[in-house]
């Protein structure tokens, strides 16, 4: 893993373990931790004279609205930008969603992903040739066959809960859809929103207006394992937030070293969108024209030291979420 260094980030706070079908992740100040619909393709500076489309996508309680100022960055340099809707129903779904839309796009693409997100590009990216770089935004980089949930439960940090025997997680209010007990929508409570969203880093009203307009997940989609992983044939960028309360920064730092991203570390919230856009931006134009990162290796000996909590969620009665968590 290339580590790109400019601030220190601190350690991830006491972590909540979330577990698979309860609630977790999504999508926007700070310095950066720095060192060392699409228009068509423009002529510009990338690999063959020609810029690449970035396209964008979203994560759980969010919407394609919270990248408007990383695209107005982008297209005021000449990039076409797709700022995709991501339904949040089942990774798998979402993921051939996604995948549809990557195919109508010509010339070469950089495929940005938030939260959530970054596991569904992780999936949809896989066999395309036009996708050039993978950008992970304080997102989700899973192995084939583990869930989103699952990596956030690896290390301390996530707010989502503050009662490991709550049926709910404590930040969380889940809304039924019919059918199945476990069959819910996801909502960050609005009181909540801003501490585990937005790490208290924006105004009142603005987080007010950012946790009434939120899109909620399906419980599911964060359940679902991962098929496909593009990270280990396309390279990959990685920006860590180091006061994610959301996913949890050790985390985030565990999943941008397993797939050997080259790597920035910003003070900033799990939104870092909402409160660091130009960090963003210049990360997503470093991937875009800089000179590429390494692959990840597969099939090493090389040891991941892993120091988090055991999780395990149960359904209880058949109608609630029960989430159990661990600290080491």
């Amino acid at each position: 893993m290339t580590h790109i260094r400019r601030a220190a980030g601190r350690r991830a706070l006491p972590f909540a373990v979330l577990l698979p079908a309860a609630a977790l992740m999504a999508a926007g100040p700070s310095l950066a931790s720095e060192r060392g619909d699409g228009a068509a393709p423009s002529e510009g500076t990338s690999s063959g004279g020609t810029k690449p489309t970035v396209v964008l996508v979203h994560g759980y309680w969010a919407d394609a609205s919270g990248w408007d100022r990383i695209i107005e960055s982008l297209q005021a340099q000449g990039y076409p930008v797709v700022a995709t809707a991501n339904p949040l129903r089942s990774l798998s779904g979402d993921a051939d969603y996604l995948a549809a839309r990557l195919k109508t796009i010509k010339g070469p693409i950089v495929l940005v992903g938030h939260s959530y997100g970054g596991a569904v590009i992780t999936n949809a990216a896989a066999g395309n040739p036009n996708i050039q770089s993978l950008v992970y935004i304080a997102g989700f980089v899973p192995e084939k066959g583990e869930t989103a949930f699952q990596l956030a439960t690896k290390f301390p940090g996530s707010r989502l809960t503050d009662d490991p025997t709550a049926p709910v997680p404590t930040a969380l209010n889940a809304v039924p859809l019919g059918g199945n007990a476990t069959n819910v929508d996801l909502y960050l409570k609005p009181e909540k929103f801003s501490d585990v969203f937005l790490s208290g880093r924006l105004d009142a009203s603005r987080a007010q207006v950012l946790a009434a307009t939120q899109r909620p997940a399906t419980a599911a989609s964060g359940n679902e394992p991962t098929e496909a992983v593009a990270w280990k044939t396309i390279p990959s960028w990685y920006l860590v937030a180091t006061d994610d309360r959301t996913i949890g920064t050790d985390n985030l730092r565990f999943m941008a070293k397993r797939a050997n991203a080259t790597t920035v570390e910003v003070d900033a919230p799990h939104a870092v969108m909402e409160t660091n856009p130009d960090d963003v931006t210049n990360l997503i134009l470093r991937a875009a024209g800089d000179s590429k990162p390494s692959l990840a290796k597969t099939g090493s000996n090389r040891q991941t030291a892993i120091i988090g909590g055991v999780a395990v969620l149960a359904v209880a009665g058949g109608t609630a979420l029960v989430i159990r968590a661990r600290r080491t």
